[in-house]
């Protein structure tokens, strides 16, 4: 009969939380929300620069271990 009481009482406790949690939610304004899009647009931009200096060094590297193949 514990193992029942606790497993609801946790249950109840993770939606208590999980409301809360959405309450205190607020939607972005304009200024967060074109902050958050550069932050990703940097984000993305670095790593696919990054991949890009990988990749230009890998061929090279790769050339000369495979023999030009």
């Amino acid at each position: 009969m514990d193992a029942v009481r606790d497993l609801t009482s946790s249950g109840k406790s993770f939606v208590k939380d999980g409301q809360q949690f959405m309450n205190k939610c607020t939607k972005p304004d304009q200024k967060e929300y074109l902050q958050i899009c550069r932050a990703v647009a940097i984000g993305f931009a670095m790593m696919g620069g990054i991949g890009y200096l990988v990749k230009l060094i890998h061929i090279p590297i790769n050339n000369i271990l495979v023999g030009g193949a």
